[in-house]
Parts: C-alpha cells; sequence; structure tokens
C-alpha cells in the first residue's frame, strides 16, 4: 500500500478544498492512503511542510494542492516558480516524488475551478512514481 503525506493550500480554499477530495477519492480507489494532511496558509508556504512530510520513514511521496489565481501584478509567476523550484528539490533532496497539485498562474478563479482535477491528478502521479521507483 503507498502512504501518502498532503499539503493544501488554505488560500483560494473554496478550490484547493475540492482539489483536496478529488485527490483523496483517487487515493481511496487506488488503495492508498493518505496519513497525514498540513494545511498551508498559501502555495509559497508549501515547500516546508512537504519537506516536513517527505522525511518522515512512514511516507512514500508527498502531494501538494494549491490554486495561483492571477492578480494584478506578475506575483504569481514568482510564487509559482518559487514554489516548484522548492518542490523539486525536496523530492530529489529525499528521494521521494513531491507531486505538484497546483493549478497556474494564469487563471481566473472559473478556470481554477474547471481544473479541480488536477489535485485527481497529482494523487495519481504520486502513486504510479512510488510504485514505478520503489
Amino acid at each position: 500500500m503507498v502512504v501518502i503525506g498532503m499539503v493544501v493550500a488554505e488560500f483560494n480554499r473554496p478550490i484547493t478544498e475540492r482539489m483536496e477530495d478529488a485527490a483523496k477519492q483517487i487515493a481511496k480507489d487506488r488503495g492508498a492512503t493518505v496519513i497525514d494532511t498540513i494545511y498551508v496558509p498559501g502555495i509559497y508556504d508549501s515547500p516546508i511542510a512537504a519537506d516536513k512530510l517527505a522525511r518522515r520513514g512512514d511516507v512514500d511521496a508527498v502531494v501538494v494542492i494549491g490554486a495561483i489565481i492571477s492578480g494584478e501584478t506578475d506575483h504569481e509567476h514568482v510564487i509559482a516558480h518559487a514554489t516548484a523550484q522548492g518542490l523539486i528539490k525536496i523530492s530529489l533532496d529525499r528521494d521521494k516524488p513531491v507531486t505538484l497539485g497546483i493549478t497556474g498562474p494564469g487563471m481566473d478563479p472559473k478556470q481554477a475551478m474547471d481544473r479541480i482535477e488536477n489535485g485527481g491528478n497529482a494523487m495519481e502521479s504520486a502513486i504510479k512514481m512510488v510504485e514505478r521507483i520503489s
């Protein structure tokens, strides 16, 4: 059985909550267990939580959920890039899959709602990676 740790951003919570539900449904359908979920204020805060989970011996992979919605500046691109780079580093440093269930940047709220399934896609990727590299 694959054991997953999840990190979920609270910012844009109506969207990330549904993404989290989609991820948990895939875990259930695939027989994986979500052992722990850490809620962070925003997606930029996710790398430290993902690293904490990835350090655990009882966690096979980490799924990170968030939605980056466009604002009035290019700040969203900075957030997306920095977060992705941090999560990649954790995956490589800890030798565990850390999947990117983050939508955006460049989305409006409707587009973000249309991409709820990306939470499930990230869970599916985490499970497949554990199965393929273990």
